[in-house]
């Protein structure tokens, strides 16, 4: 699985429902409202590569109100979270 941290700029105005709609795309796993230089970032996971231009470009870019996406590519997941529950099936 491959998973995209995307970074949304946003009409200020819009920012709800400009996330919800984005929540409910296909292959869009959360969505956040944050602080900082954005106004969202989503995660996004998909199989392959080629899904990422479709999912981002071509849904998150055409949603009204998205002014601006910035898109990095997760290589390793690093969550306390994670590797309590591997030490518990005796993954080391």
């Amino acid at each position: 699985m491959i998973t995209a941290i995307v970074s949304i700029i946003v009409d200020g105005h819009r920012i709800p429902e400009v996330a919800e709609q984005i929540a409910d795309l296909p292959a869009v796993d959360q969505v956040y409202s944050v602080t900082g230089d954005v106004d969202l970032i989503a995660v996004v996971r998909v199989r392959e590569h080629e899904e990422l231009a479709e999912v981002i470009a071509d849904r998150i870019g055409k949603v009204e109100g998205v002014r601006d996406t910035t898109t990095n590519i997760a290589f390793k997941t690093y969550s306390r979270r994670d590797l309590d529950a591997a030490f518990d099936l005796g993954i080391e």
